[in-house]
């Protein structure tokens, strides 16, 4: 997450392809949730995230060697699971960074021959704040929270689509460079998609995952009132997914993420999911958000109940997500 100055004295810091995966079930609404019986394997999740936020990787600063590693990771995974690049290579270039620096960014093409020609984008920043200035008997700030953990759900979400092809839409796996810079990762994207007249239905944004939040809903969305995506979240899981955090429309948190250049360049839905409460983690920006304090299982939970949330975005006939007035 991008440094919230503000917040240090707070912190320390439709046909179904694959029938055997998706199928619908009758909500206690009158609207339909979708039942998955696709599995997120916990094992899975785990050695994801462990190396992507390994002291190997050096905090995955933007523009060092560490993120250039956390680079062909996730090439690697994108090529593993059959997800294509969407630009020439997986490698889109910022364009407002002084050393070479790249998002990663893959796509998989939807089913509908009508639908396919808008997008959905699921994202999260792979980038974090580096090694510490001064000295201390650990230097790596690891980022294991902040935000490895959402860079895994998207990972796992990739994977999803990639076996079950659920998605009638077309959907844009994105992980942000620069984000800890000001935002720049996207910042930069969404200057060559509105060149592209890039067709966005709505993006959901992963951040800060890895530890659950002691409330009667799983997670909360950042700009709660801007649309209707909270409700049609728990609509599509049959549960009470997303809560309205207060502490979110306090400080803003809706502009301190990836998801707010794509709002400002499109006017869309944009939107990012968090667990990162301000009471559950003591370690935002510091060398102890480490592998080691992530709640795997959560995290896998969160994933899996999240499921339903994306293949109904990705598949649903009309654009039902929209901005409130």
């Amino acid at each position: 997450m991008k440094k919230l100055y503000f917040l240090i004295p707070f912190v320390l810091l439709a046909c179904k392809s694959n029938t055997s995966a998706v199928s619908e079930k009758a909500s206690k609404s009158d609207s339909k949730s979708l039942e998955i019986s696709y599995k997120v394997e916990e094992s899975e999740v785990s050695d994801f995230l462990k190396y992507l936020s390994s002291d190997e990787l050096e905090g995955r600063e933007t523009g060092t060697k560490g993120i250039e590693k956390a680079a062909v990771f996730l090439e690697d995974f994108f090529k593993k699971n059959h997800v294509k690049p969407y630009f020439a290579t997986y490698r889109d270039t910022l364009t407002n960074f002084t050393s070479p620096a790249y998002n990663i960014v893959g796509v998989l093409e939807g089913t509908d021959p009508v639908l396919k020609n808008e997008y959905v984008v699921l994202s999260a920043h792979y980038d974090h704040i580096g090694i510490e200035k001064k000295q201390q008997p650990d230097v790596i700030n690891n980022g294991a929270n902040d935000d490895a953990s959402g860079v895994t759900a998207v990972a796992q979400m990739a994977k999803y689509f990639s076996k079950t092809k659920s998605n009638k839409r077309s959907i844009l796996f994105v992980f942000f460079a620069g984000e800890e810079k000001g935002l720049l990762g996207s910042k930069s994207m969404v200057e060559k998609l509105k060149a592209k007249n890039f067709n966005l239905y709505t993006q959901l944004n992963i951040e800060m995952i890895g530890v659950p939040m002691k409330r009667d809903y799983l997670a909360y969305i950042t700009g709660f009132d801007k649309s209707n995506m909270a409700q049609k979240i728990n609509e599509y899981t049959g549960k009470k997914t997303i809560g309205f955090l207060p502490k979110e429309a306090e400080y803003e948190l809706f502009y301190r993420s990836d998801n707010y250049s794509f709002y400002e360049a499109f006017k869309k839905p944009c939107q990012s999911i968090s667990t990162f409460d301000f009471e559950n983690f003591d370690f935002y920006h510091h060398v102890s958000d480490e592998f080691k304090v992530m709640d795997i299982p959560h995290m896998t939970s969160f994933i899996q109940e999240f499921l339903p949330a994306v293949t109904k975005i990705a598949s649903t006939p009309t654009e039902e997500i929209v901005m409130n007035k």
